[in-house]
């Protein structure tokens, strides 16, 4: 039986060595295996700062003075990656420039153990082709500095190697003559930017141009307890170990400096965790307002001080679209392209300690920096209650504290509780009309239900506090809150409200509620809305199948017939006295009815509900009815004057 390795060749047989067509082999690599031509830099410069570390382990007594500067000249349409490092000779230029997947780096990480050397496959220098057209490297070793070489390839296919006067200093130049569609790369503010972002970790300076000040010059928080790298020259103190104050502001300073789109609120580090990952970092909650549903998850991860994956955001949980941050790691393991991550066991075990880290900073902002938390909670509120629907730890941490939205504007849960006499008061419409009328007669701060996240965090509260959520709009919170008559109405007057009042479509009811001033609140079915709405013919394309079963199987309970009910306020002095009219045989009920109905129309108008009644037949029947009511005025009463805003001094 077969075990899977290959068969032993016969003697009949003749091994033969695959053909490899290396001009095809350098294009695929150099231009697919990477998405951006921004690669070809950090590669290049991820290169010369292994050149670097390299010198270090073989002469560390040596007088190195490590730094990279890389130029642009835009009328040569030109870039020039240049560095202080151990540099090549010869045989090296051929083992590891013109060989591809021989990494010299690799093994010497290998050999020596050192974490600093970031080179893994061999296939970096490669990326140069994929924005030039040429390629120059002079370059004189540290064992042989009395020598210098130089290699020029175009296209990487075949190159020549010739010698050179030897550098001033041990190091290389390596010198891309851009290809016209990468031309814009030949400019210094560019390479400030892009370099500025993919070497911001790294303890060897950078610098663009003739700066004196290295792209890469803001501290790295989460380095300053540790002693300075032998690489390192950037001036850092380590003799005093930073106070929290000073910490807290380190970190505030690095994450307005990486954070490009939103201002930072608050920062709080990442840890590594034993045994499970060796990730150190950054973490920061985001300024700018947002929907809820919105991801502005920003994270970065970088391997060894370089940038690896600039959108890494799977990492973060997806309810934190808040968040933004840096992390760095030794054990995560990079795709061959280097610009993503492959997802093993360390990918996975960093998205708990992520998860954690957020919960934990969240914490450490409650209760030590109570402004920042103040702003994060005005600024977040909305994506701050999804957030704690998703995690249990921030749900205690914010059921007391995060704003949500009501008719008297953001109100935390303990204050609606408060003033709704222990009980939550929740809108599940969108409100407006009357129902807006009613909320603010009744003097009680509704919460809109409609918002995100909204509904489930005041059910979610009200189950830990153990407290009651009325929900207006629903058939149990409109019972509670419109109340049965102590009589019902006879038939024929119920009959009369219904033709006098209500409009297709919607349902008289007699009721009592609060305030008696408010004769009729007309509420929509928001069943029937929801109905219509799956019902529609385009309801297919845009709902997902199995939210659509869903929500069918909710609405099949109603035909859909009863759109609205009007309560009419039986406690109410107008709708008494219209009764006692119609019960009189008074010719001015209809008039009064029609009044009612005309006002209940314009205030439908301004709602979300739905109704039947003309808002232009409406204004026309107040006229009507004031006209009508005012027929039987006494003759002799003083004239309006014809001139509006012109009051006479005349007693």
């Amino acid at each position: 039986m077969s075990d899977g390795a290959p068969p032993e060749p016969t003697p009949d047989e003749e091994l033969r060595t695959t053909e490899v067509d290396l001009g095809g082999l350098v294009n695929v690599l150099a231009t697919h295996l990477y998405s951006t031509p921004l690669v070809a830099l950090r590669e290049l410069v991820q290169n010369a700062h292994d050149s670097h570390t390299r010198r270090l382990l073989e002469d560390p007594d040596g007088d190195h003075r490590p730094l990279i500067r890389v130029r642009a000249d835009a009328a040569r349409r030109t870039v020039a990656i240049e560095d202080t490092g151990a540099g090549l000779t010869e045989p090296e230029i051929h083992s590891y420039l013109a060989t591809v997947g021989t990494g010299y780096t690799r093994m010497l990480r290998e050999l020596t153990g050192n974490q600093e050397l970031i080179g893994a496959f061999g296939l970096g220098f490669l990326s140069a082709f994929s924005v030039a057209d040429e390629v120059t490297v002079t370059t004189t070793s540290h064992r042989e500095p009395w020598l210098g070489h130089r290699y020029r390839s175009r296209g990487g296919e075949q190159y020549q190697v010739e010698p050179v006067p030897a550098r001033p200093h041990p190091g290389t130049v390596v010198e891309l003559a851009l290809k016209p569609e990468h031309g814009h790369l030949a400019d210094e503010d560019v390479l400030r930017d892009v370099l500025g972002r993919y070497c911001v970790l790294l303890s060897i300076p950078v610098y663009v141009g003739a700066d004196e000040r290295p792209v890469n010059s803001v501290e790295v928080p989460w380095r300053q307890q540790a002693l300075p790298s032998p690489t390192a020259t950037l001036g850092r103190d380590a003799s005093r170990r930073p106070s929290d104050g000073d910490q807290y502001a380190a970190r505030m300073r690095f994450a307005a400096a990486f954070g490009r789109r939103f201002e930072p609120l608050t920062a709080f580090p990442v840890q590594p965790v034993e045994g499970v990952t060796d990730a150190v970092g950054l973490l920061w909650v985001q300024d700018g307002g947002s929907y809820g549903t919105s991801d502005n998850r920003d994270l970065a991860v970088y391997l060894r001080g370089m940038l690896l994956a600039e959108d890494a955001r799977d990492l973060l949980p997806r309810w934190a679209g808040f968040v933004g941050g840096v992390v760095e790691s030794n054990r995560l393991t990079p795709t061959a392209s280097r610009e993503d991550l492959q997802r093993d066991e360390h990918y996975h075990a960093l998205r708990k300690v992520l998860a954690d880290a957020i919960v934990d900073g969240l914490y450490e902002t409650a209760r030590l920096r109570p402004a920042a938390w103040r702003r994060i909670l005005t600024r977040r509120g909305t994506d701050l209650l999804g957030a704690a629907l998703c995690d249990e730890r921030l749900f205690t941490l914010l059921a007391d504290d995060v704003p949500v939205p009501t008719s008297q504007g953001d109100l935390t849960a303990g204050a609606l509780r408060a003033a709704g006499g222990g009980a939550v008061h929740l809108a599940i419409g969108s409100g407006g009309g009357f129902e807006e009328m009613l909320y603010r007669a009744m003097r009680v701060p509704i919460a809109r239900g409609d918002r995100y996240a909204v509904r489930p965090f005041l059910h979610r509260y009200a189950e830990l506090r153990g407290c009651r959520v009325v929900e207006l709009g629903s058939e149990k919170g409109d019972r509670e809150l419109f109340r049965d008559p102590e009589h019902p109405l006879p038939q024929h007057e119920a009959a009369w409200l219904a033709g006098a009042l209500a409009d297709p479509g919607e349902q008289l009811v007699p009721a009592r509620f609060d305030p008696p001033g408010l004769p009729l609140v007309l509420v929509p079915d928001r069943e029937a809305e929801l109905k219509a709405r799956i019902e529609d013919d385009q309801a297919d394309a845009r709902i997902p199948s199995a939210a659509l079963r869903l929500a069918r199987a909710f609405t099949a309970r109603t035909d859909g017939q009863v759109r609205a009910r009007l309560y009419l306020n039986l406690d109410s002095p107008a709708v008494h006295d219209l009764l006692a009219a119609y019960r009189a045989g008074h010719t001015g009920s209809a008039t009064a009815a029609g009044l009612l109905r005309s006002i209940k129309v314009i205030m439908a108008a301004a709602s979300s509900g739905p109704s039947e009644g003309d808002l232009t037949t409406a204004l026309s029947g107040i006229g009507t009815a004031v006209s009508a009511l005012t027929a039987a005025v006494p003759a002799g009463l003083p004239e309006v004057p014809d001139s509006p805003g012109v009051l006479s001094e005349e007693p």
